[in-house]
């Protein structure tokens, strides 16, 4: 699909596409007082594995749907779930895909992958997530876990907790989504698994040298043991080895823009920036990037994960729980940019939509071409032991003891080549200026086309022949929880009182990261000369961008490591000696959590069965952040004046706070017949900020000139990396779910529910005490706070579930899936330079020069559809899903607004089960190469896309 294409096809095919999957949902609606009956027999076959007395026994597919809905008709509180009682049910090739077809779930995708994951319209921030009912950790900052790390394959249910119940301790505004693997015991059966798929990806078959396939292979075992006097013993090992590519071909500007004053043109520098008061007071102003870049990738990307659980039960009283996972992940990413690098320079002929972005305009920059490889290792280790005893009949203890890890190490080597008026031989070039001429037009398309002025000819090697900047980074993340956790629970024979809970965690969570970059600047036209003809290499990628009409489609480009060889005598420089910087964190957060709740239910011969739970939970979080800035050294000039400059060291700033929150909790189901359950939920929520959002850097812009009356004239600015002091955002929350369970392959669930949070997060400047050169002074800070404004959000969920068990043979096989969820929100997200900024000594607020953004994640309308038939040995799933646009903040916090517009995405599955022993799989992974948009700091104002291209996967899977 090209990017010029009428927006009313696109929509087209959207529509299309979702009334496929929920035309047979309408078609059943006559038919639902018939299929409240019992399940009509289904024919012989494989489907068919063993009658019990509840009926008959399925699996695959339609096992995985009846589980689900079972897990949910079973809960307390108001619960979605994708469960199977079978390793390697779940059907999808990621748990993050998988989670997308829950009920209020959806995901943000990155390399064409689902990854993080909001509920109900809420960034994954807002969310808990926890893994065997632990949390766990990540490499990314945030708190949401990594999907991606965890094989589907080796996952046998996932529950989103829409309401929450004391007994979750820590929950989160949007939902609580758990994670779980299987108790050997609690299986009951001897099971060896072996998995094998291969995929194949057009995109990746375009690079050059490769052929697009990779592959992934999984085995299991699950295993119980009789031991006699001491008791049983069961034992699961799974581990999946994943060797893929990511490819990719994209287009992004820079993440900092700027407002620029639209009444002046300066046509030998940058736009002149314009103030929030002055555009307050009526200057008109545009908003322009720091650069522009088109930029083609091709990935390796090898996974290898090891999940592991050990069962003991001495007696019937005791149960010992030992499970452990491991996940290495490792892939090495090529990239050939092209860069428009001052994208502030020379803006002329502008056309400015009203929103303020440029729709047009032609600008002058020096071009580069950038060649890069980054390389990540990312390694996760965690598990715990759980002992469950049970000293009497009425009374269970729990301790619960874990550990989680996440390292990330990211290197990223690039060699800069920038154009100059001379080439690498010293001819003069056809326009004769480091600044290439350039033009800008946005068009009808999501797509910018760029016109690079025809004289120059960006594939031209002989024309990047200057400025030569050679740059290894490296970051480095890491991210520990330490957690125990003790519960009793007490049952009691009461006509209501069923019984009592009650128990204490306390979890101690680091975080620590740091950048270190070393880069060197080549002045020596000879080597570059040299360098320049050694490490020369075509194009790497056949048809890059081919689908956006108007994009540039090769290059020059050269190879990095080559560059780095031919300049440095070496590939790798490594790191610099001190690799500390402002930018670092190192983020200290203790956690004691305590609470109560009681479980009631009446009896079966009221009226109106009823049952639920009332809580109390108590949440305290202490967090210690130590921090960087440059050390200043003051110096007097002769005059008496003064100026400041870097000593070359740092100091450290050490901040610290702790809040305490008391949230309640009720839950209440009113059974109104065997089939038809009304649920109530109200609760008080909590969602931490991120722990990379928590760092107290501290970055220092001296102001322009050399001679200054004070230090605070010399100081232009100074701007935190974290905010330490952000306390939890809290909220009261309202549900209520009415669920029909028509039978066990049939649903319907229609939920709402009001959240009203107190505080969002607001830009502030506020004063902090610095000393510098020994002298204390006050300057003021510019951070993100919590603000003091009341929002809200409130929703609408409707889930259909329902398999065609009254059509004729072999119809009866069809059934089909469909959830919608509405939200609306009026909640504030301010851009960090753009935005209000509040001064809460003055008591001022300074009007943003752009709106805010809504809750990061926050989707107005998310639309899953599946249609799936499921007869005999044959399994067939079309997967469908829509998100309309939403905010998506940066890890780390401090940064600019970032929108991501709609898209729907269209997968196939598909299985045949040829003996009860072997199958055979094949998906198909965003058919129509759907792209991912974002735009910043405002809508429309395209920053970057992305192009993925459909994945297609082939697997042979055999169980024993």
């Amino acid at each position: 699909m090209r990017h010029g294409r009428s927006q009313f096809v696109h929509s087209g095919r959207r529509a299309a596409l979702l009334a496929t999957a929920a035309l047979p949902l309408l078609l059943a609606s006559p038919a639902f007082a018939q299929d409240a009956q019992p399940d009509p027999a289904p024919p012989v076959g494989i489907q068919a594995v063993a009658a019990e007395e509840e009926g008959i026994v399925v699996t695959g597919l339609r096992e995985t749907i009846q589980t689900s809905i079972r897990t949910k008709r079973d809960q307390t509180a108001i619960v979605d779930a994708l469960s199977s009682q079978e390793i390697g049910n779940i059907p999808a090739l990621s748990v993050g895909e998988a989670i997308q077809t829950i009920a209020g779930a959806t995901t943000h995708r990155e390399k064409g992958g689902a990854s993080e994951i909001a509920l109900r319209g809420l960034g994954p921030f807002l969310s808990n997530s926890t893994f065997n009912g632990r949390d766990a950790t990540n490499g990314s900052g945030d708190r949401a876990v990594n999907f991606n790390q965890f094989p589907s394959e080796l996952i046998n249910e996932i529950m989103i907790y829409k309401s929450q119940q004391a007994d979750l301790v820590e929950g989160g505004v949007a939902g609580t989504i758990e994670l779980g693997t299987i108790r050997p015991l609690a299986f009951g059966r001897r099971r060896i698994q072996a998995e094998f798929k291969a995929n194949y990806s057009r995109q990746q078959d375009n690079v050059s040298g490769d052929d697009g396939l990779g592959w992934r292979g999984t085995i299991s075992y699950v295993d119980q043991f009789e031991l006699g006097r001491a008791g049983e013993f069961g034992i699961a090992l799974g581990f999946q080895r994943n060797d893929t590519n990511n490819p990719e071909d994209t287009f992004a500007a820079s993440t900092t823009w700027v407002a620029c004053d639209a009444t002046r043109t300066v046509l030998n520098g940058n736009c002149p920036q314009v103030t929030a008061q002055q555009v307050a007071d009526g200057t008109p102003f545009y908003l322009a990037p720091n650069a522009l870049t088109y930029r083609q990738i091709s990935e390796d990307d090898r996974r290898d994960a090891f999940f592991g659980a050990l069962q003991w039960r001495p007696d019937p009283s005791l149960d010992i729980n030992l499970d452990f996972q491991y996940s290495d992940r490792t892939f090495n990413e090529q990239r050939n940019d092209l860069n428009l690098s001052e994208g502030q320079r020379a803006i002329a002929n502008r056309v400015i939509d009203p929103a303020g972005f440029l729709t047009s305009y032609t600008g002058q920059s020096s071009i580069e071409t950038v060649s890069t490889l980054l390389t990540r290792a990312e390694e996760y280790l965690g598990g715990g032991l759980n002992v469950e005893y049970e000293p009497t009949e009425r009374l269970t203890l729990r301790a619960d003891f874990s550990y989680s890890r996440t390292r990330r190490r990211e290197t990223e080597r690039s060699a800069r080549l920038r154009t100059d008026p001379r080439d690498i031989f010293g001819n003069v070039t056809p326009i004769n200026n480091q600044r290439i001429p350039y033009s800008y037009e946005l068009g009808e398309g999501f797509a910018p086309i760029i016109t690079i002025d025809p004289r120059f000819d960006i594939s031209n090697w002989d024309l990047f022949s200057d400025d030569t900047r050679i740059r290894r980074d490296e970051n480095f993340r890491e991210n520990e929880i330490i957690a125990g956790r003790f519960d009793a629970v007490h049952s009691f024979d009461g006509p209501v009182l069923r019984s009592l809970h009650a128990g204490v965690r306390y979890a101690r969570q680091t975080y620590n990261d740091y950048d270190d970059r070393v880069e060197i600047n080549v002045e020596n036209p000879a080597q570059e000369r040299a360098a320049n003809l050694a490490c020369r290499v075509p194009f790497q990628q056949r048809d890059y961008l081919d689908a956006v009409d108007g994009a540039l489609h090769s290059w020059a480009t050269f190879d990095p490591l080559c560059l780095f060889e031919q300049h440095l005598g070496t590939t790798d420089p490594g790191p610099n000696a001190d690799v500390r910087s402002v930018a670092s964190r190192d983020v200290t957060e203790e956690v004691w959590a305590g609470y109560v709740m009681a479980s009631y239910a009446t009896d079966g011969d009221v009226p109106l069965p009823v049952s639920g739970n009332v809580g109390l939970r108590v949440v305290n979080t202490s967090v210690t952040s130590n921090g960087l800035r440059s050390a200043l050294d003051v110096v007097t000039n002769p005059d008496g004046s003064i100026r400041l400059v870097e000593s070359g060291d740092f100091d450290t700033v050490t901040i610290e706070n702790s809040t305490t929150r008391f949230l309640p909790s009720a839950n209440v189901t009113f059974h109104l017949q065997n089939d038809l359950l009304l649920r109530f939920a109200v609760y008080k929520a909590m969602s931490r900020p991120a722990p990379s959002s928590l760092g107290a850097g501290r970055t220092i812009t001296l102001a322009d000139g050399t001679d200054f009356d004070s230090i605070e004239d010399a100081i232009r600015e100074i701007r935190a990396n974290g905010s330490p002091r952000l306390e939890p955002l809290m909220s009261w929350n309202y549900d209520a779910s009415l669920e029909y369970y028509l039978n066990r392959d049939s649903l319907f669930s229609a939920a709402v529910y009001y959240k009203q949070f107190n505080g969002g997060f607001i830009p502030i400047v506020t004063d902090e005490l610095f000393n510098i050169g020994g002298q204390d002074v006050t300057i003021p800070v510019v951070q993100t706070a919590n603000s003091s404004e009341r929002s809200r959000i409130y929703g609408l969920e409707l889930t259909l579930t329902h398999r065609f068990a009254w059509l004729p043979a072999p119809f009866d096989g069809l059934g089909a899936r469909l959830v919608y969820t509405y939200a609306n929100s009026n909640f504030e997200n301010q851009d960090i330079r753009l935005g209000e900024i509040f001064n809460p000594v003055t008591g001022v607020t300074t009007p943003g020069i752009i709106p805010p953004a809504n809750l990061s994640g926050f989707s107005e309308n998310v639309v899953s559809a599946q249609a799936y038939y499921q007869k005999g040995p044959i399994s067939l799933q079309a997967v469908y899903n829509y998100r309309s646009d939403y905010y998506q903040d940066f890890v780390g916090g401090n940064n600019q607004l970032r929108y991501v517009r709609s898209n729907d995405t269209f997968d196939l599955r598909a299985s045949y089960q040829f003996t009860p022993n072997v199958s055979l799989s094949f998906e198909a992974v965003n058919i129509f190469d759907e792209p991912k948009v974002t735009d910043m700091p405002v809508p429309g104002s395209i920053r970057q896309y992305h192009y993925y291209g459909p994945r297609y996967f082939l697997g042979v899977r055999v169980r024993i």
